[in-house]
């Protein structure tokens, strides 16, 4: 086994916290790093005074709880023509910010592919993902592709980076949808996929109605995403990159409080290490 996992969320679980809370939580939970995916409603946080004129103060608070900026996550849709240029902008922020706070990853989506037939889509994607790594790499930070939305199924993702072919370029692996969307085995995906991944989201599931493929997020552990695989499968292979809880509370306001979701997902974590 590997060393010790390293453990970090994604602010869409604790849309409502300030910035203190969100750190102060973090470091009392054990985590290890956080993932910003917003701040108190504002998605563009590179707008935000904590990330701005008051960034100094920032970091230096998040290096005094001991801990790390594992990824900032962006709103950015590699499939996009008409947002092209605001996404290529949005990349060149979070790529400032990388490096400030010493970062390395920015999470991008692929998107809808809407009427346009797969093929052509793959040819914008890998236009668009080549150009945004170009710009990512000018500050040292790499952007990575999450199997997500119209990209989950390793097959395309695979095809996507294989043309792309930039050192700016990773996958993010969201270990839930391909196996509840498409019914991906771990070791599929991973096999596939391993040249590339470099970062995890980790979350849980139950199925609530199979003949509509309709299910509810659960405790990690609660509910039949083989987790404890995917997690040992990562691990016995080398696999390094964080951990990251993505609770989406932010956008199902229904589910539990990140009082309760956070510190229980680093003790399932750590309870896999033993």
């Amino acid at each position: 086994m590997s060393a010790q996992m390293k453990l970090s969320f994604t602010t869409l679980g604790c849309p409502d916290w300030p910035l203190q809370k969100i750190i102060d939580n973090a470091a009392e939970y054990g985590f290890d790093a956080i993932d910003f995916r917003g701040l108190q409603g504002e998605l563009d946080i590179y707008n935000m005074p904590e990330f701005t004129v008051n960034i100094a103060d920032t970091k230096s608070r998040i290096e005094a709880a001991g801990l790390h900026v594992s990824c900032f996550s962006s709103s950015v849709n590699l499939v996009s023509v008409e947002k092209f240029a605001h996404n290529l902008e949005e990349v060149r922020q979070y790529a400032k910010l990388c490096a400030f706070f010493g970062a390395k990853y920015i999470r991008v989506f692929g998107g809808r592919i809407g009427e346009m037939d797969r093929e052509a889509a793959v040819d914008v994607m890998v236009k668009h993902f080549g150009e945004l790594a170009d710009a990512a790499r000018e500050h040292g930070a790499k952007i990575l592709l999450e199997t997500h939305d119209d990209w989950i199924a390793c097959g395309d993702v695979k095809t996507v980076m294989e043309r792309t072919n930039n050192e700016g370029a990773g996958v993010l692996w969201d270990l839930h949808h391909p196996y509840r969307m498409l019914g991906e085995q771990p070791e599929h995906t991973w096999n596939e996929l391993k040249p590339w991944i470099e970062y995890t989201h980790v979350k849980d599931s139950r199925i609530t109605n199979a003949a509509a493929n309709e299910f509810q997020y659960c405790l990690c552990g609660e509910g039949d995403v083989p987790l404890e695989q995917t997690v040992a499968l990562l691990r016995q292979n080398g696999y390094d990159g964080y951990f990251t809880l993505e609770w989406e509370k932010k956008w199902h306001p229904y589910l539990q409080d990140a009082e309760i979701v956070f510190p229980h997902y680093v003790q399932y974590m750590r309870n896999l290490e033993k």
